[in-house]
């Protein structure tokens, strides 16, 4: 399942507050208590012996909710547990096995690595130790075979036997720990302990079967809430799960039903109409799992999660809340903090030329950044506008008659954008990400392309995937939101990295504009 953290006790709390279209504890059916079996008398169960497993039942439920001990995994988030527990696996088959060498510890690192990105770390909806096992043998054997390569080439393969039996205690290892981790998992859910608040998008025969899968199979995690449709096709008495609203009431569902996890299954209205609404989805921390179109026929792969049968893909969380985008901020302060000490002499000479040919030497305007906050951004001055209106709203002045000839050669070579790397030390952009625009045409965009004003769902930047694919100057509005929104949901470390040689390569030619 995803971040368990949720799965913690506490999101089994009533719902508050009225639905959009009927209440929710009016319409919602029942679920039937497992402890609210009758005892069977033709098994010799005594009398009261039901009443005091469910009590004690009860109490054990109540205790496991006050205490870590048994939903550790849980609380501490399935990522979490599982990356904990292979490193104890690690450090207790060195710690056995009396090799306590740079040869195992660089095994322990490197199985460690390959573990992680065979993508043995990621949350699921259906846990499974043999699905898990031909990950956890390739990681192994890799780094057997990497750290043996490293040891025979500096001449101590008299290690090498102890070596190995590292590596074996270690696959045993792993594989005992994930087997009590989705032990304790399947157990949680099962008894409801762990219950994800779940909403399915559309109400129609998938919707429905992926609702009642839920509820039938709570080993899954996954608990439905409630339905959105715009055009339900179902009556309430065949749905399994009440009709909160449409689908521009997701943010307040979600926010009233403390709901967790998304499931988007097929509407009647245009699916156009739902790509804002999940979007927005990003900024409220809630996993979004959708409905394949030709499910029936689609092929498993380890991006997809099955509820029964039914295909899911788990869309990638935003760029925001991914363990890595703490790597792209200090980076952004690393590297602004060297460039503007690198480019001293540069900037130097860039300010000189701006005093004389201008008259001044830095440009401040203000531009929108992410979530609409205003900064004021910085730039060497190429000419003088008429006035601040002039500034504000006059679009593309690249080809402005006032222009000097240093004017020209630094907006040719961008390099009257190099105070900006004070605006990345300082927070308001980062290296990497799309251009920030001004007020004016910010609320001018945002009216014609319902896109544009996702753009700002992280900080500007320098440079950004637009700018690099030629939308520069008095390019189409358009593209560019497009190519700036497919660079926030594909987000990586390499791509910034893909960005910014790109960059340079076009500043060294003379590219920019």
């Amino acid at each position: 399942m995803s971040q368990a953290t949720r799965e913690a006790p506490g999101t089994r709390a009533p719902l508050r507050g009225p639905t959009s279209r009927m209440s929710v504890s009016s319409a919602a059916v029942p679920v039937p208590r497992r402890d609210a079996v009758p005892a069977d008398p033709a098994r010799g169960t005594p009398p009261g012996a039901a009443s005091s497993r469910r009590s004690a039942t009860f109490r054990l439920r109540t205790w496991a909710r006050r205490r870590v001990v048994l939903s550790w995994p849980l609380r501490l988030g399935f990522r979490a547990a599982v990356q904990l527990s292979d490193i104890a696996v690690v450090v207790a088959a060195v710690a056995l096995s009396g090799a306590v060498r740079w040869e195992t510890a660089a095994f322990g690192a490197v199985a460690l690595v390959l573990i992680r990105r065979s993508r043995l770390h990621r949350a699921r909806i259906t846990v499974s130790l043999l699905d898990d096992l031909p990950g956890f043998v390739v990681a192994v054997l890799g780094a057997v075979g990497t750290v043996t390569i490293a040891v025979l080439l500096v001449g101590w393969s008299a290690h090498l036997p102890r070596f190995v039996q590292v590596a074996g205690l270690t696959l045993l290892g792993f594989l005992g720990a994930r087997a009590i981790t989705y032990a304790v998992v399947r157990w949680a859910r099962r008894t409801q302990l762990v219950s994800h608040p779940t909403l399915v998008i559309g109400s129609g025969a998938v919707g429905m079967r992926a609702a009642q899968v839920m509820r039938e199979h709570p080993e899954y995690g996954m608990r439905p809430v409630g339905f959105l449709d715009d055009e339900p096709p179902g009556t309430p008495v065949e749905r399994s799960a009440p009709l909160l609203g449409g689908v521009a009431d997701l943010a307040s569902v979600i926010a009233r039903c403390r709901v967790s996890s998304v499931v988007v299954a097929f509407l009647n209205s245009p699916e156009t109409n739902l790509v804002p609404t999940l979007r927005l989805c990003d900024q409220l921390g809630v996993e979004i799992f959708t409905v394949p179109r030709l499910h029936q026929v689609h092929s498993n792969s380890p991006d997809h999660e099955v509820l029964r049968g039914l295909p899911l893909i788990r869309l990638r969380r935003p760029a925001g809340r991914t363990p890595s985008w703490w790597l792209k901020q200090v980076f952004d302060v690393l590297a602004a903090a060297a460039g503007l000490v690198v480019a001293c002499p540069v900037m130097a000479v860039c300010a000189l030329g701006a005093r004389v040919e201008t008259g001044g030497v830095l440009f401040r305007q203000q531009r929108v950044g992410r979530d609409g906050h205003r900064f004021e951004i910085l730039k060497f001055q190429s000419l003088r506008p008429a006035d601040e209106t002039e500034a504000a709203t006059l679009w593309n002045v690249g080809e402005d008659a006032r222009l000097g000839p240093w004017g020209r050669l630094m907006r040719r070579s961008s390099l009257d954008e190099l105070p900006q790397l004070w605006n990345v030390l300082r927070g308001d952009m980062s290296l990497v990400g799309p251009r920030p625009e001004r007020p004016h045409f910010v609320d001018v965009f945002a009216g014609e392309n319902p896109d544009y004003g996702f753009r700002h769902r992280v900080p500007s930047g320098l440079t950004g995937w637009a700018q690099v694919n030629g939308l520069r100057g008095d390019t189409s509005i358009l593209e560019r939101a497009q190519f700036d929104n497919y660079y926030i949901e594909n987000w990586s470390m390499w791509l910034d990295v893909k960005i910014l040689l790109r960059t340079v390569g076009q500043v060294l030619g003379a590219g920019g504009g």
